[in-house]
């Protein structure tokens, strides 16, 4: 997974600037990030604080893992499956 440039206190201050009246189109350029990253932004975390945002990220991760584990085992599966149907 692609690591952001931002850091999660540096999205969430540029979220709240915009929501004390900043327009979108100046913050995109004072922070060098395009609108669309910005939209993105404000449709994933925009009613969150720090701690959620962190609490979130970590889930995303474990699920990553654990799909990661998923995809293994049922590898590991499937070749025992054909290796007992070759012995009978």
């Amino acid at each position: 997974m692609k690591k952001s440039r931002y850091t999660d206190s540096q999205i969430l201050a540029i979220l709240k600037q915009n929501e004390a009246g900043e327009k979108v189109a100046d913050l995109c350029r004072e922070h060098g990030m395009s609108d669309a990253t910005f939209y993105k932004w404000r449709a994933k975390f925009g009613s969150m604080d720090a701690s959620l945002m962190k609490r979130l990220r970590e889930l995303e991760e474990e699920n990553r893992r654990l799909k990661k584990m998923y995809a293994e085992e049922r590898l590991v599966a499937e070749i025992r499956k054909e290796a007992l149907e070759g012995k009978l």
